[in-house]
């Protein structure tokens, strides 16, 4: 039985990116994603495919481990600096470690080759599903005020801007919604099913270890590196508390 699009995701053609160097593998998939009435764009390396998913914002990427030049462990770090897009990746290894590290490392899903066709275009098919859930929290600005000021940290809420130190800092839109998340519950322990819930709202199709890593990628790029410390703190076994160091509301 063949796999289809649902008829919201029918009415524009899904792009699919494939970044594959095996041309029989990378056919392979070209023919599911086109049975599901999907358009996939086939590219054989690393880096023409990371040239690729920034020119052509792609709705899904199908990405290879074991790419020339620059590996899918890369390419993978470079689309998740940027973009939220669903990743499945594809690898030869069927290791545990790798599973966890491909996860852990902001893939949506793990399929290993060879794969049944039924069962990639399952994969296809729920991770497009799911891209589509709008979540519910974190999405507007508060009322009160459209500037938010923490120390160091800006947030321009209806520009959905960040700044700090004054330098702009490109988050994602589930980086921005975690963020806001924090902001709205100052001082408040947040349990890692609370986020996933608020900020993803799919509790149970995505794991907690993905909330772990777009908390790792927001800390980063905001400068708070000191997990147990500094402003956003890592709770164990639980989850994160964002404790401001001398916020304030700015209403313009």
């Amino acid at each position: 039985m063949t796999t289809t699009l649902s008829p919201d995701q029918a009415s524009k053609t899904t792009r699919v990116l494939i970044i594959e160097d095996d041309p029989s593998i990378a056919e392979a998939v070209q023919r599911i994603v086109a049975k599901q009435q999907g358009t996939g764009v086939i590219v054989g390396d690393g880096r023409n495919g990371l040239r690729s998913f920034f020119e052509d914002r792609p709705d899904l990427v199908v990405l290879d481990i074991g790419l020339p030049g620059m590996d899918g462990w890369e390419v993978l770090e470079r689309i998740r600096d940027l973009s939220e897009v669903p990743v499945l990746i594809l690898t030869a290894h069927d290791l545990e470690q790798e599973k966890v590290r491909g996860l852990t490392a902001g893939a949506d899903d793990y399929l290993t080759k060879p794969f049944g066709v039924q069962e990639l275009g399952a994969r296809i098919q729920a991770l497009l599903r799911r891209s589509q859930i709008t979540p519910i929290a974190g999405a507007g600005a508060p009322e009160e005020a459209t500037v938010y000021q923490d120390g160091n940290l800006e947030v321009d809420w209806s520009a959905r801007e960040v700044r700090v130190d004054g330098e702009v800092v490109g988050l994602t839109k589930l980086e921005f919604q975690l963020l806001h998340t924090f902001v709205r519950h100052p001082g408040q322990a947040l349990a890692t099913q609370q986020l996933l819930e608020q900020v993803w709202n799919d509790p149970f199709g995505i794991g907690p270890e993905r909330v772990k890593f777009t908390v790792l990628r927001l800390r980063r790029k905001l400068g708070w590196q000191d997990e147990q410390k500094d402003t956003l703190e890592a709770i164990r076994g639980y989850g994160y508390r964002y404790t401001p160091t001398g916020s304030r509301q700015v209403a313009l």
